[in-house]
């Protein structure tokens, strides 16, 4: 056995003592096998790889007890919470190897991409330097980069967020390790960009006999790529064993939770399951599947036509610029008042620039935008101003656009203080402790500051700061992407009962097409600026006329086993 683990604790310093983040997990892998490690942030899924590699210790934590035996290719069999940093360092890299969630905070911004292999290859094999530059182009071409010799000459900036990842994959197999560690690795990427790189970490594993251990929050991932799967809890294994047999029979309601709450393609009920209503023994009731309203039947809220927004690309001293980014190139549609609207498509596709766009935080560089009848884009600043107040957008990371030095209170209350809602502090005070109520958080929360919260909590936060403009059109511009799915599945629900209660219009952007699909009644899909396809929501996933739109949806992770 390549790796062993048996009965792991590990514990961070706190206030009161040591607290246990990881408590007598025991897992193997093997080369060649693929390991599924699965839970919500905060189970100890991450702290579990990091004792692995050695980084426990850095971060402050000490391994409390238990063993993680290794067998090294070069130095034996080890026992890697005895070993000292010497050791650890000789390995890492070498034989572990780990891919981070973030490729961007994980890759230096001042080196270039190829250095940074190249920066790895040197420090690990006896190679010149020019035949560690042509190993790392190798290793671009092989993880499917696009024109490798440009890329070794890019800098991280340069690269989507799918490039950037390949990087760190090319990076960790650059010295053919015995064990690859990928943690979160397709977490933030589009749903095509995630099926390439799942496929290619399986092809990886076969070609090079790599264990491998996949970390994530999403099981439907998991099905894609592991062999085995290992589901944890608040630092303790609930649940292991083959993927098919976790599947098709979860024993834990937790493990029958994470299941369940993801939207399925066959299907859209009125409600997702819920975690919670599982491991609280709540009678899960199957919705009916509910119907799209008829867009003919309602009263466009937002008419849109030819509207362009364009970047330069260069920006000659005098005169005007001669090369032109269209981020949105000419797109028309219309917004009922009442629904759904799903934008979808990959990432540079223009989806985000065109909900900035609408709100003229990104300005247009021509076309119309009408919301209510008003062209948006004749009206003068405080006319604009004023406007804010009936579209709203909560953004993908309610942590960057919630001051840090601002109590919860605080951002709730200023916006309505700005628009001259309610007539004193006093009465925004009792709306913002309501409104915290209607997001399914409590009055005390409102003295707390956003670190204080988790990501599913500031994401509600969010939408309570929205709440309290009373918004007609809101834009949720990838407000789940980053949640686990447990918290996705709750924050989904609780934005359906919002426009159920108060009739908000939503303008709904993502990638992820499953979502989508259970929120929108219809759909719109961009690709490079334009849109490509757009019409109901059903007849688009049952009947996509698009090869591009097929594309996106057949890269949804689906769970499926041979007989």
């Amino acid at each position: 056995m390549l790796l062993e683990i048996n009965h792991l604790e590990v514990s961070f310093p706190s206030e009161n003592g040591w607290n246990t983040a990881v408590q007598d997990i025991s897992f193997s892998v093997d080369h060649g096998q693929v390991l599924g490690i699965v839970g919500e942030s905060g189970s100890g899924k991450s702290v579990s790889s990091l004792s692995i590699m050695g980084l426990v210790q850095k971060a402050g934590g000490r391994i409390s007890q238990g063993q993680i035996l290794y067998d090294s290719p070069t130095l034996g069999k080890l026992s890697l919470e005895h070993v000292p940093q010497e050791i650890h360092r000789q390995i890492r890299g070498k034989e572990i190897a780990m891919i981070f969630q973030e490729p961007m905070t994980s890759l230096n911004p001042l080196m270039t991409c190829g250095q940074q292999v190249t920066e790895t290859i040197l420090l690990h094999q006896k190679v010149s330097k020019e035949e560690a530059k042509n190993q790392t182009i190798a290793l671009f071409e092989q993880v499917q980069l696009p024109r490798p010799q440009a890329i070794y000459e890019s800098f991280p900036h340069e690269l989507s967020g799918g490039q950037k990842q390949r990087v760190m994959i090319a990076m960790a197999l650059s010295c053919k390790p015995s064990l690859l560690i990928a943690d979160e690795p397709t977490t933030a990427l589009d749903v095509t960009v995630q099926k390439e790189i799942l496929e290619m970490m399986r092809d990886l594993v076969k070609e090079y006999n790599t264990a491998l251990i996949f970390i994530t929050h999403d099981l439907g991932v998991v099905a894609e790529i592991a062999d085995e799967v290992l589901v944890m809890y608040r630092g303790v294994a609930l649940e292991q064993g083959k993927v098919k047999d976790i599947f098709e029979n979860p024993q834990h309601p937790y493990t029958k939770g994470l299941i369940a709450c993801r939207p399925k393609l066959e299907n859209n009920p009125k409600r997702l399951p819920t975690v919670a209503d599982f491991m609280e023994g709540r009678e899960i009731i199957q919705t009916p599947e509910i119907a799209p309203k008829k867009p003919e039947t309602l009263i466009p809220v937002l008419d849109i036509k030819n509207l362009k927004t364009y970047f330069p690309l260069d920006k000659p001293f005098f005169g005007q610029p001669k090369k032109w980014v269209k981020a949105v190139d000419d797109v028309s549609f219309q917004v009922m008042k009442g629904e759904t609207l799903g934008l979808v498509g990959e990432s540079g596709c223009g989806k985000s620039t065109l909900g900035r766009s609408i709100l003229r935080l990104v300005e247009p560089t021509s076309g119309n935008i009408f919301f209510e009848g008003k062209d948006i884009r004749k009206l003068g600043t405080n006319d604009m101003r004023a406007l804010r107040k009936d579209i709203q957008i909560i953004f993908q990371d309610p942590y960057s656009s919630l001051n840090p030095r601002m109590t919860i209170g605080e951002a709730i209350i200023e916006p309505m203080r700005v628009h001259h809602i309610l007539e004193n502090d006093t009465q925004r005070h009792l709306k913002a402790v309501e409104l915290l109520e209607t997001v399914g958080l409590q009055a005390e929360h409102l003295q707390r500051y956003p670190h204080e919260f988790s990501g599913g909590q500031r994401q509600r936060i969010g939408i309570a700061r929205t709440l309290a403009l009373n918004p007609k059109l809101i834009i949720c511009d990838e407000s789940v992407s980053a949640l686990d799915v447990s918290v996705q599945a709750q924050v989904l629900n609780l934005l359906n009962d919002l426009k159920e209660k108060f009739g908000f219009t939503y303008i709904f952007i993502s990638h992820d097409l499953s979502v989508v699909k259970f929120m929108a009644d219809r759909l719109v899909v961009m690709r490079k600026g334009k849109i490509v396809e757009q019409g109901e929501a059903k007849e688009i996933y049952k009947s996509p006329r698009e090869e591009y739109t097929k594309a996106l949806i057949d890269a949804i992770p689906v769970v499926h086993f041979e007989d």
